[in-house]
């Protein structure tokens, strides 16, 4: 499924409870306000000191390039005015997007942690988009591109093994991605022949580069820190952008949980598999494991957080093949986790399976295009947690687009495969290829012998309902037990 910010509103902001691990302001920046007073929660703005430090950053007036990036790159109110009053500086208009961002990177060195490198690129985005508003349909759209041309740089001149990635590859990987629509091919076929001519000036390690893009997916909740809770450690990558001021609650209610597989279907360790009773809050599009009964406006604890389900690009599915408790179903997670889930009811099962459907469904933003060919080993998509701005006729299109890409992909890889004997591990990444395909491939047929009409397949999704709707399958959601047969406790 598409690309950014989030469409909810409702309940309290989540946004005190959160922070980055750098959202407290440093020396430079106490320099750059002329004063050692500390702003509040590390959010006051003040335009004349973020213009200061821009015009310092941009000058290297006590600063080296690597310093760049790390004050551009924080999540407060005050970083990013810096970074807005920076890009001023670059002038992009009338350039093609890769003539800016070679521009760009010239200036500063792209480093520190992940979400960091991400932000700095979404302010390069924003401004490029600023400076020509009619080279792409969007600011969303050349976010996407220049993500696309930074794993494009590293498939074609990083020190790879195996094929590199065709302009068909990069056409066919940005299918759909422009708000629900195509790029124009002549601009990607231009873009793809400039970065094959002349790699980025931007020297990174390639396999740094492919994991902290890949850690951009990642919707594993690590350690999150409360701003008023003391020094802690960074949060996961996307985490901090995903929980909105005013996101909606879906549905709240009982669940027990059983963890059953850790990320890439790896199975999990006997002693933390135990089914644990918790009360669920689906918010936005992260669900929520409170020991306690829901109470709106209350802040949630470390544990709680930590226990916390990104459920973009999620899909639930009743466990059919479970048979040691009832109203149980499954849970999988973008990275592959899985967890089993026990609802009160054969409705509240039913219920939660669809809400979690819905809000995925509508909500994902689509994947970003992965440098597969670059290497023989296979790898899924990366898929961005951030909300989609597309319409919901805009999702039915790139989903169906995707559908067919993917369908078109299994009919090709298991061509290539006809009369050809592999083995060891080129053998096991031909299994994977073909088992993630398939698994992609079969759900809408699994829709449509037991979900519900096409007409009937789109329940409206108002925010904490009073009352549970009667027991319906949803138009995502697959027959019991589809693709949940490697998934057997």
């Amino acid at each position: 499924p598409p690309s950014h910010p989030c469409l909810y509103a409702l309940e309290t902001p989540l946004n005190p409870l959160v922070s980055d691990s750098d959202s407290e302001l440093d020396s430079t920046e106490r320099l750059a306000l002329g004063s050692t007073d500390t702003l509040s929660n590390g959010q006051k703005a003040d335009l004349e000191a973020a213009q200061r430090l821009a015009k310092r950053l941009y000058r290297l007036d006590g600063f080296r390039k690597a310093d760049v990036a790390r004050h551009l790159g924080k999540n407060n109110d005050f970083s990013k005015l810096v970074a807005g009053e920076y890009l001023k500086f670059f002038v992009f208009t009338g350039m093609t997007l890769d003539q800016a961002l070679r521009v760009f990177l010239k200036e500063l060195a792209l480093m520190g942690e992940t979400q960091e490198r991400e932000r700095v690129l979404a302010h390069f985005s924003q401004r490029y988009f600023q400076c020509n508003p009619e080279a792409l349909s969007s600011e969303d759209g050349a976010h996407t591109l220049t993500c696309a041309l930074m794993l494009l740089n590293t498939d074609l001149h990083g020190h790879n093994i195996g094929k590199r990635m065709t302009c068909g590859d990069f056409i066919g990987n940005l299918e759909g991605l422009n708000d629900g629509g195509d790029f124009p091919r002549e601009l990607l076929k231009a873009l793809y022949s400039s970065i094959k001519n002349e790699k980025l000036q931007w020297a990174i390690d390639e396999e740094e580069l492919r994991r902290s893009l890949s850690e951009l997916a990642d919707p594993n909740p690590k350690v999150i820190k409360r701003v008023s809770g003391g020094s802690g450690s960074s949060s996961s990558p996307f985490l901090d952008l995903t929980p909105e001021p005013g996101a909606a609650v879906y549905k709240h209610g009982a669940l027990v949980r059983k963890v059953h597989a850790d990320p890439d279907c790896r199975k999990t360790p006997r002693g933390k598999r135990g089914w644990k009773s918790f009360h669920g809050i689906l918010k936005g599009m992260i669900l929520y494991l409170q020991k306690e009964e829901y109470q709106p406006g209350k802040a949630l604890s470390e544990v709680e957080l930590k226990n916390a389900i990104s459920i973009h690009h999620a899909l639930a599915t009743r466990a059919s093949d479970y048979s040691k408790r009832p109203h149980v179903f499954y849970l999988r997670t973008a990275d592959w986790r899985v967890f089993l889930f026990q609802a009160p009811s054969l409705e509240q099962m039913q219920s939660w399976i669809t809400r979690i459907n819905v809000v995925a469904a509508m909500f994902s933003a689509p994947p970003f295009p992965a440098a597969v060919s670059s290497q023989k080993k296979f790898s899924r998509p990366l898929l961005p947690s951030a909300a989609t701005r597309l319409s919901q006729e805009e999702q039915v299109r790139t989903h169906e687009a995707k559908l067919k890409a993917m369908a078109s992909e299994l009919r090709e890889h298991r061509a290539a495969l006809q009369g050809k004997k592999a083995r060891g591990k080129e053998a096991e990444e031909q299994r994977q290829k073909e088992a993630y395909l398939e698994f992609e491939v079969s759900l809408p047929a699994g829709c449509a012998e037991d979900g519900l009409p096409p007409s009937h397949s789109s329940p409206s999704l108002q925010p904490n309902p009073s009352s549970q709707p009667r027991a319906q399958r949803h138009g995502s959601e697959p027959r019991a037990g589809a693709g949940s047969g490697r998934w057997k406790p």
